[in-house]
C-alpha cells in the first residue's frame, strides 16, 4: 500500500485527471445510451406464481395494465343524477382519450357491482393497451380528476395509476452538509471537512453512472441508485476520515507530507480495503439467496462500495498531497513546529478518559451495555415481513385516499382479492369449480367468492375471493394457508381439477415466506464469514468470536428499530412515512449484508490499533486501552456522519428507502458507542492475553494477512514514553 501512496503522491496530478475523467467518460455514455431500469422478477417457486404463470398462458387479451377511478358525493350517494350524469360524462371522455382500451363504468350492466351497497362509493375500472406510453395515462388521470363539481371526491388507484414517489435528491444534499457541519465542528479545519466529503461524492458520483450504464447488462430497479448513493455516501466518507485521521497524526508526530501519506495508507488505508472488501463479499453473498430483486440491489451497492474504496486509497492520496500540511489547522501547524503541545501532554482527553474508565470497570459497563442492545433488538421477535401497499401511503396521496375509499364501501379486503386459477379439463372438473366457490363462500375469513364464466372450450377458470381483512393483515395471511392446506386440497380429491391460489396479496405472502425462511440461514452464514475473516486479520479465535455475536446483536437492533416505527407504527406519522405496516420482504436481508459490512469496518478500526500496539509492547491491557482511546474519537465522528447520511435518507419520500435509514442509523449509532466502545474493550479487558491466542497448527495453515501494517518495533525508551502520551494525545477530545 505504501507504494501505491508513493505513486499518487508523486502524480497526483494525473491521478485527479484520471478520476475526472473517468467520471465525464462514463457520463458521456450515460448520455448517449440512458438507462435501462427494470423490475426482476421475485417471484419463486411457489403457488402464487404458478397461478400467475397458469393465467398468463391461458389470456388471449392483448390488453394492457388497469387502473380504477374511485369517487364518493360529499352528503350524498353516487348514484343521485347528478353525480350519475357528472361522471358519466367524465368517463366517456376517458373512454374516448387515446390510448384507452376499455372503461367498465358503474352506471352500465356491466358495472353494477361496483356501487357499494350503502351508495356513498363507486368505481370505474379502465383498461389501457399494452403499449400505452406515460403521457397518455396522465391525460387520462386529468380528465378522471377534473370533473367539474367540487362535491365529488375523487381519488385514482391501481397498477396504471400507481403514483411512485420519486427520489429526493435533498436528502442527498442534506446528509453531505451535516457530514461536513460534524466534521468542521469536531476538527476545525476546512479541509479536514471537505477531503471525505470530495472524496466520497467523486466515488458515488462514478459508481451511480457505472451503475446506470451497468442497468443494460443486468437487470436492475431504480431504487439500486438511490440504495448505492445511502451505502456509498456513509462508507465513502468513512473510509476517507480514517486515512485522512491517521495522516494528520503522523504529521503532528513529526513525519514528512510523503512519507505521513505512505504510512496512512499503509495501516489505515489497509483496513479501509479489507473493511470496503468485506462489505463487498456480504453484499454479493445475496447472490446465493438467488431472489432476482436482491440480485441487482447487490451488485449495484456492491460497484458503489468498490469505486468509493478505490477512491479512498488512489484520489484521496493525490488530495492530501496537493494540499500539503493544510490538512491541519494553524495552530497545528505551529505545534508541528514545536511551539506547543507539551502543556497538556500528561492531560487525558475525553476517549483517554472513557477508555481507562472500561478499563476500571469492564463487568458493569459491559452487562450495562449488552442489556441495552438485547432490548432495543426484542421487537425483532415480532418481525413480520410483507409488502407496502396504498395503505401505508400518507393520507395525501390519491393512491391512499382510494384505497380508503375502497374499504370503507366495499370492505378491506376488496383492495387485494385472491385470484385463483382453476385447471379444469373436464366438464366433471366443471362441477367440481361451482362446488368449490360455494365452499369458499362458507369459509371464515371470506368475504365474497365469484367464479368468471367460462367460454366453450376454455379449460381455466378464475375464481374472485375477497377476504374480510385487509391485504397485510396476518389474518389475510393464515386464510391463505387454509385455503392451501385445507379447503382447495378437499375440492381436488376425486378430480383431475387443479387450483392455484394467487394475486398479488398471495405472491407478496409467498415471496415474504420465502425470504423469512432464508433470513436465519443468511445470517448464520454471514456471522460465520465475518468470524473467518477476522481470525485471518488478527490471528485470533476470541476476537472473532466475539465479533460474530455482536454482529448478530446488532443486526438485532436494526431489525428492532424498522418494528418499532414502521410495523408498530411508533413515529412513522411524525416522520411522514404513511400508515403502520409489515416491513418490505427484502430489506431485512439487504439489511443484513450492509450492517455486517458496517459493524465489521469499525471492529476492523478499532481492533487493527489494538493489534498494531500488541504487536509493539505485548501487553493486552495496554494495547486494548490505547486502540480504543486512539480510534475512539474517529469512530464517533465516523458513526455520526453516517446516521447524518442515513437519517438524511429517511425524508426522502421513498418508505423502502426510510426503512434502511431508520434501521442503518440507530445501529450505527448503538454499533459504535456501546459495542465498540463498552462491549468489545470490557471483554477483551476480562479476556486479557487470551484475546490474541491461535493454536499454531491453524496460524500456520492460515494465510498472513496484515490489517495494520507491517509491525515497527519501537525502541524501549520511545515505548515508554508512549505509555504515558499515546492514551492522552490522540484519545484528546478536541
Amino acid at each position: 500500500m505504501s507504494s501505491l501512496a508513493r505513486w499518487c503522491h508523486r502524480h497526483r496530478l494525473a491521478v485527479v485527471l484520471v478520476w475526472v475523467g473517468l467520471l465525464l467518460a462514463l457520463g458521456a455514455g450515460v448520455g448517449a445510451v440512458g438507462s435501462a431500469f427494470g423490475n426482476s422478477s421475485t417471484s419463486q417457486d411457489t403457488d402464487s406464481a404458478r397461478a400467475a404463470a397458469l393465467l398468463q398462458r391461458a389470456s388471449n387479451s392483448a390488453a394492457g395494465k388497469s387502473g380504477r377511478v374511485v369517487w364518493q358525493l360529499n352528503g350524498g350517494k353516487v348514484v343521485e343524477p347528478t353525480a350519475e350524469r357528472t361522471m358519466t360524462v367524465a368517463l366517456e371522455h376517458i373512454a374516448d382519450a387515446p390510448g384507452v382500451a376499455a372503461v367498465t363504468s358503474p352506471y352500465t350492466p356491466l358495472g353494477k357491482g361496483q356501487i357499494s351497497k350503502d351508495g356513498k362509493t363507486a368505481y370505474a375500472t379502465v383498461t389501457f393497451d399494452r403499449d400505452v406510453s406515460d403521457a397518455r395515462i396522465d391525460h387520462v388521470k386529468e380528465l378522471a380528476t377534473d370533473p367539474g363539481t367540487a362535491r365529488l371526491h375523487i381519488a385514482l388507484n391501481g397498477q396504471a395509476f400507481t403514483v411512485n414517489p420519486e427520489p429526493n435528491p435533498v436528502a442527498d444534499v442534506m446528509g453531505i452538509i451535516l457530514a461536513f457541519i460534524v466534521l468542521l465542528s469536531v476538527f476545525r479545519a476546512v479541509w479536514v471537512a471537505a477531503l471525505p466529503i470530495i472524496t466520497a461524492v467523486v466515488g458515488v458520483g462514478t459508481s451511480a453512472v457505472a451503475v446506470i450504464l451497468l442497468s443494460h447488462v443486468i437487470t436492475l430497479s431504480s431504487t439500486t441508485l438511490t440504495l448505492g448513493s445511502l451505502i456509498g455516501l456513509g462508507v465513502g466518507i468513512d473510509y476517507a476520515l480514517f486515512i485522512v485521521n491517521r495522516h494528520r497524526g503522523n504529521l503532528l508526530a513529526g513525519m514528512s507530507g510523503a512519507e505521513s501519506i505512505a504510512k496512512a495508507l499503509n495501516t489505515s488505508g489497509r483496513a479501509v480495503v479489507f473493511a470496503g472488501l468485506t462489505v463487498v463479499v456480504a453484499l454479493l453473498g445475496m447472490l446465493t439467496l438467488d431472489v432476482g430483486i436482491l440480485n441487482g440491489m447487490a451488485v449495484g451497492a456492491a460497484v458503489t462500495v468498490l469505486l468509493t474504496v478505490l477512491a479512498a486509497v488512489t484520489l484521496l492520496p493525490a488530495l492530501l498531497a496537493m494540499i500539503g500540511p493544510r490538512v491541519l489547522r494553524r495552530t497545528e501547524r505551529r505545534e508541528q513546529a514545536g511551539q506547543a503541545r507539551r502543556q497538556s501532554a500528561n492531560r487525558p482527553g475525553l476517549w483517554g478518559r472513557w477508555a481507562l474508565r472500561v478499563q476500571a470497570r469492564p463487568k458493569v459497563l459491559g452487562l450495562v451495555a449488552l442489556a441495552v442492545l438485547a432490548a432495543l433488538a426484542l421487537p425483532t421477535l415480532s418481525l413480520r415481513l410483507g409488502a407496502a401497499d396504498d395503505g401505508n401511503l400518507p393520507t395525501t396521496s390519491t393512491n391512499r385516499q382510494a384505497y380508503d375509499m375502497i374499504a370503507d364501501g366495499f370492505g378491506p379486503g376488496f383492495n387485494g382479492p385472491l385470484v385463483l386459477a382453476v385447471q379444469v379439463p373436464t366438464a366433471a372438473d366443471r362441477t367440481a369449480e361451482a362446488k368449490l366457490v360455494t365452499s369458499l363462500e362458507k369459509v371464515d375469513g371470506v368475504a365474497s367468492a365469484t367464479a368468471a364464466p367460462l367460454k366453450e372450450g376454455q379449460t381455466v377458470g378464475v375464481i374472485s375471493v375477497v377476504p374480510t381483512t385487509s391485504p397485510q393483515s396476518a389474518a389475510t395471511s393464515d386464510l391463505i394457508h387454509h385455503l392451501r392446506d385445507d379447503v382447495i386440497p378437499r375440492a381436488e380429491q376425486g378430480t383431475s381439477m387443479k387450483v392455484y391460489v394467487g394475486g398479488v396479496t398471495a405472491s407478496n405472502d409467498d415471496f415474504a415466506s420465502v425470504l423469512m425462511g432464508k433470513l436465519p440461514v443468511f445470517v448464520l452464514v454471514i456471522a460465520a464469514l465475518g468470524f473467518l475473516l477476522l481470525t485471518v486479520a488478527f490471528r485470533s479465535l476470541l476476537i472473532p468470536a466475539v465479533g460474530a455475536v455482536l454482529n448478530i446483536l446488532s443486526i438485532g437492533v436494526a431489525f428492532g428499530a424498522i418494528v418499532v416505527v414502521f410495523q408498530y407504527g411508533f413515529g412513522a406519522s411524525l416522520l411522514g412515512l404513511g400508515a403502520a405496516g409489515p416491513i418490505e420482504s427484502f430489506v431485512p436481508i439487504l439489511v443484513v449484508g450492509i450492517m455486517f459490512g458496517l459493524s465489521m469496518d469499525y471492529q476492523v478500526f478499532l481492533v487493527s490499533r489494538m493489534r498494531e500496539e500488541w504487536a509493539h509492547t505485548g501487553d493486552s491491557h495496554r494495547a486494548v486501552r490505547v486502540g480504543q482511546a486512539e480510534t475512539g474519537r474517529v469512530i464517533a465522528v465516523a458513526a455520526t456522519i453516517m446516521v447524518c447520511v442515513f437519517g438524511s435518507f429517511v425524508f426522502g419520500g421513498m418508505r423502502v428507502i426510510s426503512e434502511f435509514g431508520v434501521s442503518l442509523a440507530v445501529a450505527v449509532t448503538l454499533d459504535a458507542l456501546l459495542i465498540r466502545m463498552v462491549v468489545v474493550p470490557a471483554l477483551m479487558h476480562l479476556c486479557g492475553r487470551a484475546n490474541w491466542w491461535l493454536p499454531r497448527r491453524l496460524d500456520k495453515a492460515l494465510p498472513n494477512v496484515s490489517v495494520e501494517g507491517p509491525a515497527d518495533e519501537p525502541a524501549q525508551p520511545q515505548r515508554q514514553a508512549r505509555d504515558q502520551q499515546s492514551v492522552t494525545l490522540a484519545g484528546r477530545g478536541r
